[in-house]
């Protein structure tokens, strides 16, 4: 850790001691049984109650066509506000209203392949001159200079559509987003008399629940409506706002993100955790090294950052590069199709975005930097038909055709999954981003959080895209929820019952980011519920409410933790839902339990549902997404390498976890070091290690490319991993779980820096991440003849530079222990 880092350290606990009080309290906390929420009290309800409030749906961010021409120069993020206890602005952020005005005009400067470095200061930059005066030079865009960060393949993959939004502190929601909807408020749930028009509804106040009609302008950040509103130095959001933000994108449409840092420019001003230099990771996008959020190419307060993400199938350069395969398309806005090159089987649908910053992702993640992204293809449109007929020969327009009415057609390729009809594209009527995760607040309400404990945090309340315990209306037809476990350290699993305690079946179609090439029942001879679901992971399930008009269903967690180490185990339901088991944070965890409210409403006279029914896509049947393939020749020849998540000796700076690279060396985070380099094109074999023995669990992931589970502990993976491609991969003792993965990965497309780490992101922050670079002989990024590490880039408030970059020696070769024996199996 550098100097900063422990200067930003000391600040933080001296702020959180202030704040919280915790040093008694740490010591009390630490002889109970069930250290929930992690070394702190538990968290107060102030009179809320489970099922009280209404599920907020995802905000989308809304894309606009890239300009054909910059801003006016006077197009500035505003600066932090003056109060007359902090006449500097070092502690405040802009103002609400400045802000929405502001992310409402165009780009200036426009961006281009390389960064604007040092042609424009950072436009707060008298107000951080004032604030620091060690401060000397300002730069505006964050991007570290020249070649090495500049956008790959510029030319070929030039922006087309562009969202911007600041990260900054909680605020009232201004209604920006309105106008971006796709839904735009008049179609399907969205529109007048459906489920979703009304955005909240107001128990508190019955007057007001019109006020939420149509817009999303008056939301404050509270995790109850009985609870006091979140400060804006507790809670950090995109835009400062709720709903919780969601990016809708197609295949072939490059993006680009301008990611404004607006921050309070000192790093105390934080309510006790979090660091206020950001950069974004796109997980798992099939993205270039510069916009992958490397953890040391970030922003500061008053920067901003362009990150473009290709929207390229993997295989984009090797196979189906003439993009004749209709399955290898997207929606092209009027229901056809728009053929890309690239792998049909690397589809993706459900990704999010997150902080990545060193040392600091768990609290900046935790604090509010997140945000949900749908990915639509020509087979995961997003739009299901409206009539049998419709499904057969999709109304003249071949991107309706659904799979299902006539499979052996190579033209019916839309999966037709439950979404709505009323869109082109990307209908969410029946298609829902869920965000599950853990939280804790202080006896006041604010937001909470130990950045002391590195075994890893957990909150004594659950919540659901940021409510404590809602309720979500649904029709009584087939639904898609996304679910995505975004806690910090927290695994759970997650059962579906009526009310009176009888499991309701479900189906999962997607594992990660990826459509399965089958549709896995539930319950199964496997699994009664969802398989263990680490941080990170996404399971994309469908649930048929037909036969419950008027009846409530439950989400409930069966997955116990005491502390942040690992999940003790499974609960049986049954102790769950008789009170059996007592989850009152001293004779059980709190976080057991009932957790959200399905209440089922019956369809609207006239209307049926065609959605495809996921049962016909079982093992054995119809495919949704073949797999991507390795060859046993590939595998035979693939080279091999080893990572032992651990603490396995050697860290840095006092940091406890490691991963020991290829049975031999224990590497602590450290940017400048590469400790793999895969070729682009060849086929590797990972192995993925928890060295930790039974008493740890890390969920490991990988950037940039998905790869296949070959064993769990040398023996098949459960069927939900058979059909799946995966980004995050559970090594523990844990249910579902295993000591030892082996993955089939295939780095392609871009070069660049890249990470894995593990996703328990208090692990991750205090050292159990490793740098790894794909690398391509030829390119113009490197030497004709020999393999270059890219140099690391380095920053602080007066600007970006470089430092040299070091190599392991088996940074090339890999484990090549590994490979003998090893018995290649036969895929599905």
């Amino acid at each position: 850790m550098n100097q900063i880092h422990r200067h930003r350290d000391r600040v933080a606990k001296a702020v959180t001691l202030a704040v919280f009080g915790l040093m008694g309290q740490c010591m009390d906390s630490a002889l109970a049984a069930f250290n929930i929420p992690t070394d702190a009290p538990r968290s107060p309800l102030f009179g809320a109650t489970a099922f009280s409030q209404k599920l907020l749906q995802f905000e989308e961010f809304g894309t606009r066509p890239m300009p054909t021409s910059e801003a006016s120069p006077d197009t500035l993020m505003p600066a932090p506000v003056k109060t007359a206890g902090d006449p500097k602005g070092c502690t405040t952020t802009p103002s609400g209203a400045a802000l929405d005005t502001f992310l409402a005009k165009s780009l200036y400067p426009m961006p281009a392949e390389f960064s604007d470095y040092g042609n424009h200061a950072n436009p707060w930059d008298a107000q951080v001159k004032d604030c620091l005066p060690g401060v000397v030079n300002t730069v505006m865009d964050a991007r570290p200079p020249g070649e090495w960060f500049g956008h790959q393949r510029w030319d070929e993959f030039k922006p087309e559509i562009f969202f911007q939004s600041a990260m900054s502190g909680s605020r009232g929601n201004g209604g920006l987003r309105d106008q971006w909807q796709r839904h735009h408020y008049n179609a399907g749930e969205f529109g007048p008399g459906g489920l979703y028009y009304n955005t909240v509804y107001s128990f508190n106040d019955p007057k007001l629940n019109h006020a939420f009609d149509g817009t999303t302008k008056g939301i404050g950040i509270r995790i109850h409506p009985s609870m006091p509103e979140q400060d804006p130095k507790s809670v950090w959001t995109f835009d400062g706002t709720l709903p919780p933000k969601l990016l809708m994108a197609r295949y072939g449409e490059t993006i680009l993100f301008r990611h404004h840092n607006a921050l309070p420019i000192s790093d105390a001003a934080n309510n006790g955790f979090g660091i206020h230099t950001i950069t974004t990771h796109e997980h798992n996008g099939h993205n270039p090294g510069e916009s992958d959020g490397f953890l040391h190419a970030y922003s500061y307060p008053g920067q901003y950052y362009d990150y473009r993400w290709p929207m390229i199938l993997a295989g984009h350069d090797s196979i189906n590069t003439a993009a004749t395969d209709p399955r290898a398309g997207a929606p092209d806005g009027n229901g056809g199709i728009t053929n890309i090159p690239g792998d049909p089987g690397e589809v993706m649908s459900s990704h999010w975005f997150h902080d990545h910053m060193e040392d600091h992702t768990a609290q900046n993640v935790y604090k509010g930097n997140a945000a949900m992204m749908n990915y639509y293809s020509s087979v995961d449109r997003g739009r299901e038909p409206k009539s049998t007929n419709e499904a057969l020969d999709g109304g003249g327009k071949p991107g309706y055709r659904c799979h299902y009415a006539k499979p052996t057609d190579p033209n019916n390729i839309n999966l037709c999954l439950p979404s709505g009809s009323n869109l082109d594209w990307g209908n969410r009527d029946y298609d829902m981003n869920l965000v599950v995760a853990d939280k804790a607040w202080s006896a006041n309400g604010q937001l909470f959080f130990n950045p002391f404990n590195t075994d890893g945090f957990l909150g004594d309340q659950m919540t659901v895209n940021w409510q404590y315990k809602p309720f979500v209306d649904v029709r009584a037809r087939r639904y898609r929820f996304r679910i995505l476990n975004g806690s910090v350290s927290r695994y759970v699993k997650i059962a579906l019952v009526d009310s009176a305690g009888k499991r309701v079946p479900f189906h999962m179609i997607a594992n990660d980011g990826n459509i399965m090439q089958h549709a896995i029942p539930f319950p199964n001879s496997q699994s009664q519920d969802l398989p263990t679901q680490a941080i990170a992971e996404r399971y994309d399930i469908v649930v048929d409410f037909k036969n419950y008009v008027g009846k409530k269903l439950y989400f409930v967690n069966l997955m116990e933790h005491t502390s942040g180490i690992r999940p003790n185990g499974e609960i049986p339901l049954a102790d769950v839902l008789s009170g059996k088991y007592r989850a009152d944070g001293l004779n059980g965890d709190p976080v057991v339990g009932k957790f959200m409210e399905f209440r089922v409403h019956a369809l609207p006279s006239g209307q049926a549902d065609y959605s495809m029914k996921p049962a016909d896509y079982e093992p054995g049947k119809l495919k949704m997404v073949p797999l991507p393939k390795f060859t046993t020749t590939e595998l035979n020849s693939a080279k091999h390498r080893s990572f032992e998540f651990g603490k396995s000796g050697g860290g840095t700076d006092g940091k406890p976890w490691t991963i020991k690279v290829d049975r031999d060396t224990p590497v602590s985070a450290d940017s400048h070091l590469v400790s793999a380099a895969p070729q682009m094109g060849g086929v590797e074999i990972w192995h993925l290690i928890n060295g930790s023995g039974g008493g740890w669990s890390h969920p490991a992931h990988i950037h940039f490319e998905e790869g296949r589970i070959l064993y769990r502990d040398g023996k098949k993976p459960p069927l939900w991993e058979q059909y799946a491609r995966k980004d995050v991969y559970r090594i523990g003792s844990e249910v579902n779980s295993s000591r030892q993965i082996d993955v089939a990965i295939r780095v392609r497309d871009f070069i660049g820096t890249y990470v894995e780490h593990c996703h328990n992101t208090q692990h991750e922050d205090n050292a159990m991440l490793l740098r790894w670079d794909s690398q391509r002989k030829g390119d113009l990024k490197l030497s004709s003849q020999n393999l270059l590490a890219i140099p690391t880039p380095m920053m602080d408030w007066n600007g970006a530079w470089y430092e040299d970059t070091y190599t392991l020696p088996s940074y090339l070769n890999g484990d090549t222990q590994a490979a003998q024996g090893f018995i290649v199996p036969t895929l599905p």
